[in-house]
């Protein structure tokens, strides 16, 4: 039987849902009564226009603690608190791929070699230098909407970039080959192009509507959606250039670019 092939139940739904969660986080997740292999790779297909609401919930954790260490802490130590949260909810899945392509990216003299050093679990300077880089520059934009809008306001600001993030980290698998036949990211399969609008689409209207609460200025905010969706674009042309196509770590790193982005584009209209 193929490990991958979803189980036969009656809440495929509920099922979906909980192994998006499973896949992109550390989150402790009921196992369903029918469920013979609740950790097998998602069927992206299946899983992908589920993703958002996947995402919000994987979000969720470390936006309480923005929120609540925004009231006793100061914003640096609040935002660190918020980051380190969310590297453990999400065991630095998408981190572990920004740093994997930019060392293979940096390192590397041809197709072979840069491939071969993203499969090496050590961490080289440039992937250490782009994980660092990474932490401080979210912690930063966290710190600067939390100073001008407070807790609640940057938390839900915040959890607008979880599930677009998601879904255009998905960007190399519906615009890239393979990079590697036999790799993780061909075992998984690609989205459909309905499903991945479905994503697409949800995740934009999360965005727009989660700030309606605090009265966000929707120019601004468009603004920054569409700075995100655009971010990992060089990305996928170095890997196309680089190594031939994507693998899950390009993915990876297309998330953290987004995320960046966003952040980046958030604060430099609040503090404007």
């Amino acid at each position: 039987m193929d490990p991958s092939a979803p189980d036969a139940h009656d809440e495929p739904f509920l099922s979906d849902l909980l192994v998006a969660i499973r896949f992109y986080s550390r989150l402790p997740v009921p196992r369903l009564s029918g469920e013979k292999n609740p950790y097998r790779l998602p069927d992206f297909d299946r899983i992908t226009p589920i993703l958002p609401l996947a995402s919000l919930i994987i979000a969720l954790p470390a936006t309480l603690v923005l929120i609540a260490a925004d009231y006793c802490l100061s914003s640096l130590l609040a935002a660190s608190l918020a980051i380190a949260t969310q590297l453990l909810v999400t065991g630095a899945f998408h981190e572990d791929g920004l740093a994997d392509v930019a060392d293979g990216f940096g390192g590397g003299h041809d197709r072979a070699s840069r491939l071969t050093i993203m499969t090496d679990s050590r961490l080289g300077t440039y992937g250490a230098a782009a994980l660092i880089l990474s932490l401080i520059i979210r912690i930063l934009a966290l710190a600067s909407l939390l100073e001008l809008e407070g807790g609640p306001e940057a938390g839900l600001l915040w959890l607008c970039a979880a599930p677009l993030s998601r879904v255009i980290g998905l960007f190399p698998m519906m615009l890239l080959d393979n990079a590697k036949p036999d790799g993780k990211a061909a075992q998984v399969g690609k989205a459909g192009r309905k499903s991945f609008a479905m994503a697409l689409i949800l995740a934009i209207l999360i965005a727009f509507v989660l700030p309606l609460g605090i009265e966000a200025d929707m120019g601004p905010l468009a603004l920054a959606i569409v700075l995100a969706l655009l971010s990992p674009l060089p990305l996928l042309n170095l890997a196309k250039k680089l190594i031939g196509g994507q693998t899950g770590d390009v993915a990876g790193a297309a998330q953290q670019i987004a995320e960046i982005t966003f952040l980046l584009a958030l604060s430099a209209h609040w503090a404007g």
